[in-house]
């Protein structure tokens, strides 16, 4: 591998880093919100109940007790199969 190589691969590895870091930065953060039995089975950001441990653990869809972050002020408008979201587990 030549030097440039290395630099070059180098500089997009720290952006990569650099990238992930700004992703959950508190701004973000203060724009979302915990909502409850919208998430996927196992696409949940976390909690999912007991027996489950965090991020990607919930085992069906809809999971009252999962969670996922949503823009703010969205969460009791978004409509599943099963009703719509809440921000306190069931």
């Amino acid at each position: 591998m030549t030097a440039s190589t290395s630099t070059i691969l180098a500089l997009a590895m720290a952006g990569l880093v650099a990238g992930a870091a700004q992703a959950a930065t508190p701004d973000k953060m203060a724009a979302t919100e915990k909502c409850y039995g919208v998430s996927l089975a196992g696409k949940n950001d976390c909690k999912a109940g007991a027996g489950t441990s965090c991020a990607g653990s919930s085992k069906v869809d809809y999971q009252a007790d999962a969670w996922k972050h949503v823009a703010k002020g969205t969460c009791t408008s978004i409509k599943t199969p099963k009703g719509t979201g809440s921000l306190t587990p069931a």
